[in-house]
């Protein structure tokens, strides 16, 4: 093993409680080990007497410009006879005060970004540089447990998750007059706060499971809420399925209602019939390969964390979270692409036979992906083998770049030319950024790839890849994937892909 460069181990905490440890675990499997830390801390310079640091919230996302604060809050609710005074108590220790914590914290991390700790005495400090406060964008997240069972037996059923009304502002929470159970804006001049509860929480993160939808969904419902609009929704997850019943002129999902419309009600039933419709369950289905791509990144992740990555070329996490930053940020319907075509790779290459795929972006910004597997030989020792294919997936990747000159960022990913069930496999990830390329450099890809053979006879191929492919007459839920298949070897002699009946090299391989 090659030990260079590698990095100590970062240690990550648990939650102090049960409600802490479940939020850990639903941000682990949203936004993946690497970017959540549950416990941060800042250091009291300011305050010579005290002996270790001062919590800044429950938990941190820390991805590209986005910085979500978690805090979470487990607060029995009370059991008096006036309903209003319990909802008023209620709502001050759960909500307000933890409010004030994200608040807090958010004022801390402008003020003093380069601060932060992962243990209260503040040893180790947070992983990989701040995105610059100045410019960030701040999603300020309450957990508030404990008011559902209450919530149910005040309205006589329902899902028991907390109602949503603009037009409450501040200390009309916690009004004589108010309304039990309703959440509006806490205080509009400190920032939106969004308020999940018990049946909320895992809702909105297990259907928007990536960062990329999450941070999408909640930049959104804050531009939504703060719009002006007088608007009601008897629960979050009413929220999300009108939020996900709509795709705005970019392709994305969106809050999408008239201009002059000055208020909305959302009433109960959206979500349970989101759930039931053949649209959600045919997506579920489809979704279900994407995880294969959640489960390559914390493959990468795990050994970033630990320190025992087989080989990196800089020290230290920073570089390491720059790669795997790309591989993240994708979408899940985006991932479900990706992650079949790696799969379809390991179901149909020899084990003998040295395969490469190019994905191309599908929109502005996506990387582009070169897929590489690489039979290992009897005769050459694993570190030779590891070694030389490292080697190979540079030389793709500069390949990449010659045949798509318009490529500004090319990720590389490498494994066994072995079947996906394979007990024994690893990987490699590659980042390579384009922008500054040289006539030297056109010049040693040019001569790799006439030395080699590699990414030769390349023919696009565009594929669409629907959100929901259960698709009635007149949706337009579709995102198009463009990718660009290589096949070496006997694969030439198969079937083409593109449908055609003819053999590969006779079709789309010529």
């Amino acid at each position: 093993m090659d030990t260079t460069n590698i990095q100590a181990p970062i240690l990550r905490r648990e939650g102090v409680n049960a409600s802490e440890s479940f939020l850990k675990r639903l941000c682990d499997r949203s936004f993946l080990s690497l970017w959540s830390y549950s416990g941060v801390y800042r250091d009291q310079l300011d305050c010579p007497t005290a002996k270790i640091g001062k919590e800044v919230c429950d938990l941190l996302v820390i991805f590209q410009d986005h910085i979500i604060i978690f805090s979470d809050k487990d607060c029995d609710y009370p059991g008096g006879d006036d309903e209003q005074v319990n909802w008023q108590r209620w709502f001050k220790r759960a909500v307000r005060k933890s409010a004030e914590q994200i608040w807090g914290g958010e004022r801390w991390i402008k003020a003093h970004p380069q601060r932060l700790f992962l243990d209260p005495a503040c040893t180790q400090r947070f992983p990989f540089p701040l995105p610059d406060p100045t410019t960030a964008t701040f999603h300020r997240i309450v957990v508030a447990h404990g008011a559902s069972n209450a919530c149910k037996r005040f309205f006589g059923g329902g899902s028991g998750s907390l109602m949503m009304d603009t037009t409450v502002v501040g200390s009309a929470h916690v009004a004589k007059d108010g309304k039990p159970f309703t959440i509006g804006q806490i205080d509009p001049a400190k920032g939106y706060i969004h308020v999940f509860d018990d049946t909320s929480l895992e809702i909105i993160m297990s259907t928007l499971d990536t960062v990329t939808d999450f941070v999408s969904y909640l930049t959104k419902k804050e531009r939504f809420m703060t719009s002006g609009k007088a608007i009601f929704v008897t629960g979050e997850e009413e929220l999300l399925a009108f939020y996900r019943k709509d795709i705005n002129s970019g392709g994305e999902h969106d809050f999408i209602v008239p201009a002059d419309m000055d208020g909305l009600c959302i009433q109960e039933g959206m979500w349970e019939e989101y759930l039931s419709s053949p649209q959600r369950r045919s997506q579920v289905r489809a979704d279900s390969v994407s995880y294969l791509w959640d489960g390559l990144i914390e493959q990468f992740n795990t050994h970033i964390l630990s320190g025992t990555q087989y080989y990196t070329s800089h020290p230290g996490i920073e570089f390491s979270e720059q790669t795997m930053r790309f591989l993240v940020r994708e979408p899940r319907t985006r991932r479900r692409m990706l992650a079949q075509v790696l799969l379809t790779m390991l179901e149909t290459t020899s084990s003998t036979q040295r395969r490469t795929v190019v994905v191309q972006p599908s929109c502005l910004g996506d990387p582009h992906y070169v897929f590489l597997l690489l039979p290992h030989l009897s005769g050459v020792s694993y570190e030779d083998y590891r070694e030389g294919r490292r080697y190979v997936l540079e030389d793709c990747c500069l390949i990449t770049k010659l045949m798509y000159p318009e490529a500004l960022d090319i990720v590389g990913i490498a494994t066994e030319a072995t079947p996906i069930r394979t007990e024994h496999r690893s990987e490699d990830a590659m980042y390579f950024d384009a922008r500054n390329w040289t006539e030297e450099m056109q010049k040693e890809a040019r001569d790799i790839q006439q030395d080699t053979g590699l990414l030769t006879n390349l023919t696009k191929h565009a594929s669409t890849v629907r959100e929901y492919p259960y698709q009635p007459k007149g949706a337009q839920h579709t995102s198009h994937v463009p990718s660009t298949p290589q096949m070496k070897g006997r694969d030439r002699n198969k079937l083409c892909f593109c449908g055609s009946g003819k053999k590969f090299k006779r079709c789309c391989g010529k």
